[in-house]
């Protein structure tokens, strides 16, 4: 299986890095992401399919917001805290902070 690639922490663009985050289920994802903790993809419920649901982490991950493992068959993600915000020092807390008080996130929550 193939391993994932990860922009290095200089190569991370703000405005890919933004763009990225313009999606709701992305933000929601990250939002989800932000308490630090590695998620299995199976953990992760979003109203898109499972495919949709890929392609929403591959972006993110492409645009520097995670770090995604394989591990087997199974992937695992977590979000690039401390890259970030070497960074863009304050950006996501920013960015998350804005989106509770934006409104609707993509319905985007753990498994139950």
């Amino acid at each position: 299986m193939r391993q994932p690639v990860h922009p290095d922490t200089p190569a991370i663009s703000l405005t890919r890095l933004l763009a990225a985050l313009g999606d709701p289920i992305r933000l929601g994802l990250v939002r989800l992401l932000s308490d630090g903790q590695e998620r299995a993809w199976s953990e992760l419920r979003a109203p898109v399919a499972k495919s949709t649901l890929s392609h929403h982490l591959r972006v993110l991950r492409d645009a520097g917001l995670t770090w995604t493992r394989q591990e087997g068959t199974r992937c695992f993600v977590r979000l690039r805290q401390a890259d970030l915000d070497a960074r863009f020092p304050g950006l996501v807390p920013a960015l998350l902070a804005a989106a509770e008080v934006d409104g609707p996130h993509g319905d985007v929550h753990l498994a139950e």
